[in-house]
């Protein structure tokens, strides 16, 4: 059965092509289409597409609050989100991460990082754009973002192996492949991990990395 996929973003030519990547993908097809944030979560709401690929910069309601209407904190029957957007280093994009996303990419991703996220998000899964998840510790880590908070309890060994690897941009393929586990593997480490680091995503948990990274490195000395 095919991933039915909404886009939302407020310019034609990017729905247009959107729309015919995606529909050219296997298993994949696109069952609407909205130009503002309010028509996105009306339409969302009223067809249930398995996976919202939302913009942030849409007008009436943004992409923001759209992704916190469909997937944010509360809703009672949530909604995966994707968002795509061309600003990588906006800090909408943390936001709307924090708002409920299951990840994001950039607008120039390509055809097959696009089908892999709405597969990713479709399945219970994430897929963030690695390049993003990099930009993003620099923009926010000992800045803007909420400093690293203590474990609930100490990660285990695999566990800081997944975590090290998360905080490099992989996905969750990648990271069996490199530790030689399943993939379920890694799902069940990384559910782990969120919980005694209480991350909501894999940004967050990137973040948490460097800055726990940070505050145990020794001062520089001149």
């Amino acid at each position: 059965m095919s991933v039915r996929v909404l886009i939302a973003d407020d310019q034609e030519l990017i729905r247009a092509g959107l729309r015919m990547i995606l529909d050219a993908q296997p298993g994949i097809e696109v069952v609407g289409e909205a130009s503002d944030g309010a028509a996105a979560v009306a339409l969302a709401r009223r067809i249930r597409p398995d996976v919202c690929l939302i913009d942030i910069r849409m007008p009436v309601t943004d992409g923001l609050e759209a992704t916190r209407q469909l997937a944010g904190p509360g809703v009672a029957d949530p909604l995966p989100v994707v968002v795509i957007t061309t600003f990588d280093l906006d800090e909408y994009v943390y936001a709307a991460l924090r708002a409920g996303a299951r990840g994001f990419l950039l607008k120039n991703a390509g055809a097959v990082l696009l089908s892999e996220a709405v597969h990713a998000a479709a399945r219970g899964d994430a897929l963030i754009d690695p390049n993003v998840t990099v930009r993003l510790i620099e923009a926010f880590a000992g800045s803007a973002a909420e400093p690293a908070t203590d474990l609930s309890s100490p990660l285990t060994e695999r566990e800081e192996d997944v975590l090290a690897a998360v905080a490099r941009g992989l996905g969750n393929a990648e990271i069996g492949s490199e530790l030689h586990i399943s993939l379920s593997t890694v799902k069940t480490h990384l559910a782990s991990i969120m919980t005694k680091v209480d991350a909501r995503n894999r940004v967050e948990l990137a973040i948490w990395a460097h800055e726990r990274k940070r505050r145990s490195s020794p001062p520089h000395q001149p």
